[in-house]
């Protein structure tokens, strides 16, 4: 029974993951809504909602309240850099196909390893850093070989990637001591309604009128609504079903099964969107995804 609970949750981890990214790309791109921070600010808000819900009322995660206002301002500027990579993911969608965006979205491990020695002096065997030039040289390849390539989203996309390592790694020194650390959940619950104060007046400022464009669009098609309210619902699911999983497997599954999804959103990506995909291409994909692989297995031996 236990078994079965954990291949579902895994399923429901899936389904989130590449459903939002979908979703997202069928939104910001075939639909034609082009307000990537407005629909960011609406996946923050279902964020702040939900995850007070879930913690508050359905009690998924014991509450942990923030002790001093200092450990506020640290978790503000987590918010503030969470923000950043959602937006930039989300803008990137606008002009690359969910096959590139993956692709360059493995690269996470090396910005993390670049960011760690930078910021804490922690370095790790050769061998991981070894590990790290198949997952950077694969990217370049993909570049190169990308038949939609777009030089801004491609921009966007690094930089949402380079944030979130930024994320992880300010995460474990802000929140190092035991009385400031938050789980994944609280986390999230403060988060967002941080990210919600800075994205609310960007989109008033940078997407001109796209509150009454997005009412507008409500009114004449009822299934823009549903898409919008469900792709804000799911972005919540995705941070609930990464909480449960690690809960109830470990990191390490996480990060295993992180490396097979972005292989599966790439697959479902194209014969949904059918973009166009080159030999070069794909083959660039399979050096990044093989380099994180390494890059996981030896982390994991140097343990």
């Amino acid at each position: 029974m236990r078994s079965l609970f954990t291949i579902g949750l895994i399923a429901s981890w899936y389904a989130s993951n590449i459903g939002v990214l979908l979703l997202n790309k069928f939104l910001l791109s075939n639909y034609g809504f082009k307000y990537p921070i407005f629909l960011t600010l609406c996946h923050m808000m279902a964020c702040s909602l939900l995850s007070y819900i879930a913690i508050e009322w359905l009690k998924i995660a014991p509450m942990q309240r923030v002790k001093s206002r200092l450990q506020m301002m640290k978790i503000s500027a987590l918010g503030f850099i969470f923000c950043l990579s959602v937006v930039g993911g989300n803008i990137s969608l606008r002009y690359l196909p969910v096959s590139f965006n993956q692709a360059v979205g493995a690269t996470t491990p090396f910005f993390t390893a670049v960011f760690a020695v930078v910021m804490t002096s922690k370095r790790e065997g050769w061998i991981t850093y070894v590990t790290l030039v198949p997952v950077v040289a694969g990217v370049i390849i993909a570049s190169g070989g990308e038949p939609l390539f777009h030089l801004f989203g491609f921009m966007m996309c690094i930089g949402a990637t380079a944030a979130r390592a930024l994320k992880s790694v300010l995460q474990g020194l802000l929140l190092s001591s035991e009385g400031e650390k938050l789980n994944a959940m609280n986390l999230l619950m403060y988060m967002a309604p941080i990210a919600v104060l800075a994205l609310f007046p960007a989109a008033l400022y940078m997407e001109k009128g796209v509150v009454g464009i997005t009412i507008a669009l409500a009114r004449d098609d009822w299934k823009f609504l549903i898409y919008l309210l469900f792709n804000s619902a799911l972005a919540y699911f995705v941070n609930l079903a990464n909480f449960l999983v690690t809960k109830h497997t470990s990191p390490l599954t996480l990060q295993v099964l992180g490396n097979a999804k972005g292989a599966v959103a790439v697959v479902i990506s194209i014969l949904i969107f059918k973009n166009p995909v080159s030999i070069t291409g794909m083959l660039g994909y399979s050096l990044t995804v093989a380099g994180v692989i390494l890059y996981t297995e030896a982390k994991k031996r140097s343990m």
